[in-house]
């Protein structure tokens, strides 16, 4: 393997292991908001009462992380990238 091609895959796989640790905390954190909503959800529509469909707290802390999560994902999608390019050249 070429010397370029090595650093391509070293780096691709540090940003690849970057990546998924940085998508990990934000999508488990907006798994359990979403579990958490939809149980909400079930209850208001069990006790009859309607539940306000405006912006809440849990929907914007679930879409800044749902866009962390996807932040992360695209960093380790570059890494994926750059491990294939560093081997295709190596």
């Amino acid at each position: 393997m070429s010397i370029p091609g090595l650093v391509l895959v070293v780096v691709g796989a540090v940003l690849l292991l970057a990546g998924l640790g940085r998508a990990r905390g934000p999508w488990s954190r907006y798994q359990a908001l979403r579990e958490q909503d939809a149980n909400i959800a079930r209850y208001e529509a069990w006790r009859g009462g309607l539940r306000d469909s405006g912006t809440t707290g849990a929907s914007v802390a679930m879409a800044v992380l749902r866009r962390q999560a996807r932040d992360g994902a695209i960093i380790a999608a570059a890494g994926a990238a750059l491990v294939i390019a560093g081997i295709v050249v190596g």
